[in-house]
């Protein structure tokens, strides 16, 4: 089964309506590079008022390493995601799970970053590039995706309930990423929008 991260959130109500409908995932962006930045308060919220057993992953970015800790101590999200040019050891060095991000906007030349990061949780294959913020709603090609990498891989960048069903076919990933894809304002999530992207997915399998 395809795991759905929906990331970018900024209010409660879009994160806990994401969560009913089946999302598995929610994301927080914490960085001050994004559009989509919340505060510590606001993410505290969003993670607080979710149900049991959905992960939720605080999403930051070339940050101090000071900051992050904070992220770990107020917001204790599930995960982090670390979206810039960090190192495998930087990211290690909180003792927290992982997942680090992979900006393929330069195609297949970006791939040799994967065996870069063997202590992330998991890698997350963006189609922005390097030294952009996610959340641009860039595709990369999705026959790109390796297979057989022992961590699990995630496909994010422009997805979409239209084209979702045919990225999970040919990239066959363990789990999906969406943000702008499912807004209709950058940090505000559509409900129409979120609900058909989760039927897109469980649909394709």
């Amino acid at each position: 089964m395809t795991r759905i991260k929906c990331c970018g959130m900024t209010r409660v109500e879009d994160a806990v309506l994401a969560a009913e409908l089946g999302a598995d995932a929610i994301g927080i962006v914490l960085t001050a590079r994004s559009k989509r930045q919340v505060s510590l308060l606001q993410a505290s919220a969003i993670v607080a008022a979710l149900p049991p057993f959905v992960t939720t992953v605080a999403l930051c970015m070339d940050d101090e390493a000071s900051f992050v800790q904070d992220v770990i101590d107020t917001v204790r999200p599930s995960l982090l995601q670390f979206h810039g040019e960090e190192s495998d050891e930087w990211c290690a060095q909180f003792g927290h799970p992982y997942l680090k991000a992979i900006a393929m906007g330069a195609g297949a030349a970006a791939l040799y970053q994967l065996r870069d990061h063997p202590h992330a949780a998991g890698l997350l294959l963006d189609g922005h590039g390097l030294g952009e913020a996610g959340g641009s709603g860039k595709a990369f090609d999705w026959s790109l995706m390796p297979h057989g990498m022992k961590q699990p891989l995630i496909l994010a960048g422009g997805l979409t309930s239209a084209n979702v069903a045919a990225a999970i076919r040919i990239a066959r990933p363990w789990a999906v990423d969406v943000s702008s894809g499912i807004e209709s304002a950058p940090g505000v999530k559509d409900r129409v929008k979120v609900r058909e992207f989760i039927a897109a997915v469980r649909g394709a399998e």
